[in-house]
């Protein structure tokens, strides 16, 4: 649907401006609301005042304001993504709400200019002791109401930062980096649909004992490794159909929910939608599943490897392309190579040719590595191959409305906008340049690793992943030189920050003996 002329700090309907039943998946997706239960769910398209004419949509939002207020709501919840793919936020008056819907509201800049312990980065010049810390504008995406039934009711926003004069995508955001690499699909005629899949542990603990303990001896949720257990989800039914229920009111479509291997972790597939709302919605699970499981006190993590006695905790990216004016997938082919047309042969070449130089938006952190060892459920290489789970890309098969490539190298650390513009912005890439996909792995990725070129070796460590993302030209081109520069900033100050620190590795091994 059309955005509105003018108030261009106001956002009206994006997320619901594509085509969505014939966009590649033929499975449900989260917009999909008859595949959710009713329990006081986000607005329905119907309700949320979008028009192109500015008069008629403030008249619309001044009368869904006058509706809350009758029912008694009079405060709204907003939050932004910041470089980590922590959300940050805040609660507003009504009044306030309605001021920042039309004309935007600030934050101060250092949400962008420090790590996830609130430490201020020393080495980026975005932001810092040297600029003083000025506001940086944002601007409401009105079409990412939800509704937070938890909180009586009240409604859930999720904003994105503006540059400097309160009307443009901001360099350094990440929800606006996604969009750029969107928009260079449309300017190619194509949209991209995805779907994230997660695996989390969940543990009888709290964030106090979880920091009393050391973080060690942990309690899991629920004991042993019993992957797509009946008894565990059966003896834990009332919890998972609560955190499903719960996912249901805030609007994100979950296809499957499952035990997997490991004591007490999970594993979800969140339903495909449109890039952005798809990426959204991964952002909204990983931060509202750990606002769920400590409502109850239990915590669930999300990071890459917590223990190295089991596997780590993957988040795998689904995605496939659409053609704009049609809607139609583009690509399955019929008599193709395991049925990809030569636009997806292209698209996952891409994939597959970028994932070195982009891996660092993808594994983010230093525990992302720990994950990616040979053996243990993890690809370490960019290889693709026809279902096959030891390659980082797995092409599947399917009809017109089914066939896609699943991204399997992602961890569920990642910032999801961060980790869809890194695998769309690859495969355009791929078909942009034209770029022949070679043949697939067959059998063990991993046995074949250390035969494969150089390009297609990753690193082993965040410091290396860094150096080839500020290496890379296509970054630059694709994310913004601004982007790339700062986020690679903010991964050298990660790695320097553990760098100083002084593991009970070390202790152990050095302090008697040495």
């Amino acid at each position: 649907m059309p955005k509105a002329k003018k108030n261009p700090p106001v956002k009206i309907g994006t997320a619901r401006s594509a085509p969505d039943k014939k966009s590649g998946g033929d499975k449900k997706s989260a917009g999909d609301r008859k595949s959710l239960p009713k329990i006081a769910g986000p607005a329905e398209a119907s309700e949320t005042p979008e028009s192109s004419n500015p008069a008629e949509a403030s008249a619309l939002w001044n009368r869904k304001l006058a509706a809350w207020k009758a029912q008694g709501i009079n405060r709204v919840k907003l939050a932004l993504s910041d470089i980590d793919g922590v959300m940050r936020g805040k609660y507003v008056s009504m009044d306030k709400f309605a001021s920042v819907a039309k004309d935007g509201g600030t934050f101060c800049d250092c949400v962008l200019g420090w790590d996830m312990d609130d430490k201020l980065y020393d080495n980026v010049s975005y932001t810092g002791w040297h600029t003083a810390f000025p506001d940086a504008p944002f601007r409401l995406d009105l079409a990412t109401e939800r509704t937070l039934v938890e909180e009586g009711g009240i409604p859930f926003f999720l904003g994105e930062f503006v540059n400097s004069k309160g009307i443009g995508r901001h360099a350094l955001c990440p929800r606006s980096v996604l969009q750029r690499v969107l928009d260079k699909a449309a300017a190619m005629g194509f949209g991209a649909k995805i779907g994230f899949e997660y695996e989390f542990f969940v543990f009888d603990e709290t964030p106090h004992s979880v920091r009393q303990k050391r973080y060690q001896d942990l309690t899991p949720f629920t004991p042993g490794n019993f992957g797509y257990s009946i008894l565990r989800n059966s003896v834990e039914s009332d919890l998972y159909n609560a955190l499903l229920d719960y996912h249901a009111s805030l609007g994100i479509g979950i296809e499957a929910l499952h035990c997997e291997t490991g004591p007490g972790v999970m594993e979800v597939a969140l339903a495909p939608d449109l890039a952005l709302r798809g990426a959204d919605n991964a952002a909204l699970f990983k931060t509202f599943t750990k606002v769920f499981f400590q409502k109850r006190s239990k915590m669930a993590t999300f990071m890459a490897k917590w223990s190295l006695n089991y596997p780590g905790q993957s988040g795998h990216l689904h995605q496939s392309l659409f053609d704009l004016k049609t809607g139609d997938p583009v690509f399955h082919k019929s008599g193709g190579r395991e049925g990809m047309s030569p636009l997806m042969e292209s698209y996952v070449a891409g994939m597959q040719k970028f994932l070195k130089p982009f891996l660092c938006l993808c594994a983010p952190t230093i525990n992302s590595y720990t994950r990616l060892v040979k053996g243990a459920w993890a690809p370490t290489s960019a290889t693709w191959g026809v279902e096959n789970r030891t390659t980082a890309l797995r092409v599947i098969p399917g009809g017109k409305k089914s066939q896609r490539v699943e991204f399997r190298l992602g961890a569920a650390d990642g910032n999801p906008y961060l980790v869809a513009a890194a695998t769309i912005g690859a495969g355009l890439l791929g078909i942009e340049k034209g770029l022949a996909l070679g043949a697939p792995v067959k059998g063990s990725a991993y046995e074949v690793q250390d035969k494969l070129p150089e390009e297609l070796q990753l690193p082993g460590n965040l410091r290396d992943s860094l150096r080839n993302l500020r290496a890379s030209r296509e970054a630059d081109l694709l994310f913004g030189k601004d982007f790339v520069e700062h986020f690679a900033a903010s991964r050298e100050w990660e790695v320097r920050e553990h760098e100083k620190q002084i593991t009970d590795w070390q202790l152990s091994r050095y302090f008697e003996i040495i």
